[in-house]
């Protein structure tokens, strides 16, 4: 399938640029810098009108935010994954003001940037029970209990960088003829942790439940949503839908307005 072998780590950062990257952040500010992560689920979003989107705003509000892709991490020497393990290996593990494998860490990214927006693509929800030897952090399994553990450390670690704001994407769905009720059913009970439990109010880290947009409330990735009823890929008419949400939470975010969107970034009633 095109994206196990493209895994798209739609990692988007976007990231807000007052003076010198997070060290300057302060909400609403009429420059903004954003950086995108991502691999091909993200880049289909991001062309879903994006850059477009973000034009028109700065245009309407006076503003000056700018956006930027990077695929994240590349392809080579790195590896083209992008899983809780691949996040925590580059940002926690090999964390500094070098680079690992030609990959940024934290310390590098939020000296230029204000504001990191990441998401993994529809493999990690190939979630399978946890091996008989437990958990480890510093395991690459698909399990929830490595997840977790890999998630938290990533959030201790967003959280010394109080001045910049992380926008995290929950994972991308499987259409129900690219998995089984088993690794559906754990999807959705690890995003649903992220949700209700791994995030918190009141600091620098939001969520965008982009899982809830693709399925519905389902276990499955909708199949109009999808290129094939076995290819999760997101079809061009769902992004053209997604992207311009996803814009809306990020200004949200920025702007410190973050509760006047839910968590999928349509506006409260």
């Amino acid at each position: 399938m095109k994206c196990f072998a493209k895994a798209s780590l739609f990692a988007v950062i976007f990231l807000v640029l007052a003076g010198n990257g997070c060290n300057g952040l302060n909400g609403g500010k009429k420059e903004m810098k954003i950086v995108f992560l991502h691999h091909s689920t993200g880049k289909i979003i991001w062309n879903g009108g994006v850059k477009n989107w973000f034009n028109s705003y700065n245009k309407e509000n006076n503003k000056e935010y700018i956006t930027e892709t990077l695929a994240f991490p590349g392809r080579s020497p790195y590896g083209w994954n992008n899983y809780p393990y691949d996040y925590w290996n580059i940002w926690v593990k090999n964390a500094g003001m070098k680079k690992y494998m030609k990959e940024p860490t934290l310390e590098i990214l939020t000296e230029e940037f204000d504001m990191i927006v990441f998401k993994h693509c529809f493999p990690v929800s190939k979630i399978v029970p946890c091996p008989d030897g437990g958990a480890s952090v510093d395991s690459d399994v698909k399990c929830i209990e490595n997840y977790k553990l890999q998630y938290n450390a990533l959030k201790e670690k967003m959280l010394s960088f109080p001045n910049c704001k992380f926008l995290v994407w929950t994972g991308a769905a499987l259409v129900k003829g690219a998995t089984d009720e088993g690794c559906a059913s754990r999807s959705r009970e690890f995003f649903e942790w992220v949700r209700k439990e791994w995030d918190s109010p009141d600091d620098n880290v939001y969520i965008w439940n982009f899982f809830e947009l693709e399925t519905a409330g389902g276990l499955y990735m909708k199949d109009e949503y999808a290129e094939s009823s076995t290819n999760s890929h997101p079809t061009a008419g769902f992004a053209a839908m997604a992207a311009p949400i996803l814009c809306r939470r990020i200004v949200d975010i920025v702007e410190e307005e973050a509760d006047s969107t839910n968590v999928t970034g349509s506006k409260r009633q």
